[in-house]
């Protein structure tokens, strides 16, 4: 009479009752819901990052300014968004990469066209005075190169354009 004392209380045996039971399927359920949800969140924000890294050395680069050769247009500090392209017009703000550098200017000439500077600073293109309303004062700029002939032709360039 013993076992079947034993038997029937299940308790004594340490076999957890039904509600224990669901509990725990509940639980585990949930850490498994959980733990997808996270992954599943985790891979969408590594893909957008990705993405969005992409779209910005590709189509969308951002650049710093430095230095003062912008200003008035644009200032050291300043932070600006360009667009890869090559249609360039006169005017136009422009960054190119040279000697390992990205440096910004405005389009003063284009492919063909024939720039003079004279003594004063004033800059002909094609033989016509440039109108440059953006500077402050006229200068040849700081330079240690001994310039002798002012006269430059431009080829095609592949530069970026700023927005």
């Amino acid at each position: 009479m013993s076992k079947k004392k034993e038997i029937r209380n299940v308790k004594d045996l340490g076999v957890p009752s039904l509600d224990v039971l669901e509990k725990e399927r509940d639980r585990v359920k949930h850490n498994a819901r959980y733990r997808k949800t996270l992954r599943s969140t985790v891979g969408v924000l590594i893909v957008v990052a990705a993405l969005a890294v992409l779209a910005a050395t590709m189509w969308l680069p951002v650049l710093r300014i430095y230095g003062t050769s912008m200003t008035p247009t644009l200032n050291a500090g300043d932070i600006v968004m360009t667009i890869k392209g090559s249609d360039f017009k006169t005017g136009d703000v422009i960054a190119f990469y040279y000697n390992n550098k990205i440096l910004v200017k405005r389009v003063i000439a284009g492919p063909g066209d024939w720039v003079y500077i004279d003594d004063d600073g004033n800059v002909f293109v094609n033989g016509e005075e440039l109108d440059e309303p953006y500077l402050q004062e006229k200068a040849l700029g700081d330079t240690d190169v001994d310039v002798k002939l002012k006269m430059y032709k431009f080829d095609e360039i592949k530069m970026l354009n700023f927005v």
